[in-house]
């Protein structure tokens, strides 16, 4: 078994094999796709592509980004490892794992996340420490729109009703005033979570390319009156993996619940187009009442740094959390203001 590394889009021979693997996949997603190299989102953030294959037959994918020192295969909320299922998952494994070590370079912390049903016992053979992390709530879609909309709780399903009732109207962004205007929504959003949101405020060039891609993505844009007040972004493969990407909206409409409204249709648009699961991107109350199952992410991550203080750092501050999780909540919020932080709100909320 080979590995390739590559660190822009494929040349044909190769994207036609990765194409035929993706296709061998239960749930394919974005991530696991060749377009995961021609993202423009990565602006700073060089992408990289690890390929196991065998008797040229792709069999294992692992993705991820070099952000400053670090490689980043993942998000606590989105894996972005796959492999085979007709093959053997320990030798695929293994193989991404070595590939990943030559891909290192000088990145002092490697991070790589996984699905519960996938364990990476080759990456902890070379170090790797796994954690279980919450994960995403998961809606099995080909039980289709109905049966969703029936396992959603009470106040789900009253809360998407009283939205509609109220005129919120939900379609997809498809004009350039419409990306214009939710480009005005994602900067008054980014400005008032700005103490919690990271990475850098899209120029409009940027978030105008990426609203547009369709081909491996929805936009939908909640209005009132003509006027958009909220909007969500998803991400998906074809036939594979749905994935609540992005969310933002206007603080003085919250009430009207347009956030639960555009997850309806999204979760709607996903039954209508083949697609198999949806991941709602976390495990938070808000995600909570839209049913369907919690499935549990696996963090291995590889702290090459002497003394290992990126893991000695987030022991102390998951001491300290848990600590403070045990005072009263007034007392709570006094050292979190001293802090500097605020407790995140779910979209809704």
């Amino acid at each position: 078994m080979n590995v390739t590394i590559l660190r822009e889009f494929p040349a044909s021979e190769l994207e036609g094999q990765w194409r035929d693997y993706l296709t061998r996949l239960e749930c394919p997603s974005h991530y696991d796709a060749p377009e995961f190299l021609a993202e423009p989102l990565w602006v700073d953030r060089p992408p990289f592509a690890i390929i196991a294959i065998e008797n040229k037959r792709v069999v294992g994918v692992l993705t991820g980004l070099r952000v400053g020192n670090q490689l980043m295969c993942g998000l606590p909320s989105r894996p972005q490892i796959s492999v085979d299922p007709r093959e053997d998952s320990a030798a695929v494994l293994e193989t991404l794992a070595q590939g990943l070590m030559q891909e290192q370079g000088a990145a002092e912390l490697i991070s790589v996340y996984s699905w519960r049903g996938l364990e990476l016992g080759a990456f902890a053979r070379h170090g790797f420490q796994g954690v279980e992390l919450p994960g995403n709530v998961v809606l099995d879609l080909t039980l289709g729109a109905e049966a969703l909309f029936k396992q959603f709780t009470k106040d789900r399903r009253r809360n998407i009703r009283y939205a509609e009732k109220n005129g919120v109207e939900v379609t997809e962004a498809v004009s350039a005033s419409d990306i214009r205007d939710a480009y005005e929504v994602y900067l008054t959003w980014r400005e008032r979570k700005k103490e919690t949101v990271k990475g850098k405020t899209l120029s409009f060039e940027l978030y105008e390319k990426t609203m547009t891609m369709r081909e491996n993505r929805r936009f939908f844009i909640a209005r009132l009156q003509g006027k958009i007040i909220a909007t969500n972004v998803f991400r998906f493969f074809p036939g594979g993996l749905f994935e609540s990407s992005a969310n933002t909206s206007l603080d003085e409409y919250i009430h009207l619940k347009p956030n639960d409204l555009l997850q309806w249709k999204g979760i709607e648009w996903a039954c209508n187009h083949g697609l198999r699961r949806h991941s709602l991107g976390g495990s938070h109350q808000f995600l909570l009442r839209f049913g369907g199952t919690v499935v549990p992410i696996l963090r291995y991550r590889r702290d090459c740094t002497w003394l290992h203080h990126h893991d000695l750092r987030e022991k102390v501050e998951s001491a300290g959390r848990r600590i403070v999780g045990k005072l009263p909540p007034s007392v709570e919020q006094g050292i979190r203001t001293l802090a500097g932080k605020k407790k995140a709100k779910a979209p809704g909320a």
